[in-house]
């Protein structure tokens, strides 16, 4: 099962629902608390605001190792985690931290009041890419390659539930995969998957 590719800067996107109801401008003051609380064990460093880009990254907290957004990239909103720092570990763990790290963000996205519960979790998509053009070519060839391993690392997060994965292939964009599950799911169902 082990892929060739050493998947490495996994970028983790968790789809949001009802986007159009979203405004961004109140994650502005959430993320600068992050940083200034130190919520996460990555050093946090800064906000930029991308809100006046059509279709763009939306809000971005700047990590050293990592960063989270909520991205509206093709127009579809979701709470993205961007490892930057290469990890040590298998494909399968660096999947499940990445996946893990937006999963939790979502979360305390979702209990923030000043975002007063607008912003939820749709339940059913998330989305894969490998923010790495040279270990990870967006290809037919690549996915061939690692389909195995998130066969292997969708089966355990999504509990043996069906889903279709689609995969683009603009060999310009970054290698990514497309997951819709046939059930909702929580995002604490979805972090308990991946803890057992």
């Amino acid at each position: 099962m082990s892929s060739p590719i050493n998947l490495q800067h996994v970028n983790v996107k968790l789809l949001v629902k009802d986007p159009e109801s979203v405004d961004l401008e109140p994650l502005i003051p959430v993320f600068h608390s992050w940083i200034r609380d130190h919520v996460f064990d990555e050093l946090l460093l800064d906000v930029a605001d991308y809100r006046h880009v059509h279709e763009g990254p939306g809000v971005v907290l700047i990590g050293h190792q990592a960063n989270y957004s909520v991205d509206n990239t093709d127009n579809r909103l979701g709470v993205r985690y961007n490892r930057k720092a290469p990890l040590d570990g298998t494909n399968q763990d660096r999947l499940t931290q990445a996946t893990r790290a937006a999963l939790t963000a979502f979360q305390r996205l979702e209990a923030e009041s000043g975002l007063k519960g607008k912003l939820r979790f749709g339940g059913r998509e998330v989305e894969v890419f490998i923010n790495d053009r040279l270990l990870a070519p967006n290809l037919a060839a690549t996915l061939e390659a690692v389909k195995p391993e998130l066969q292997a690392f969708l089966k355990k997060l999504f509990r043996d539930s069906e889903y279709s994965l689609s995969h683009g292939a603009d060999p310009r964009g970054l290698f990514a995969v497309a997951v819709k599950t046939s059930l909702e799911f929580a995002l604490a169902d979805l972090l308990a998957n991946l803890a057992s």
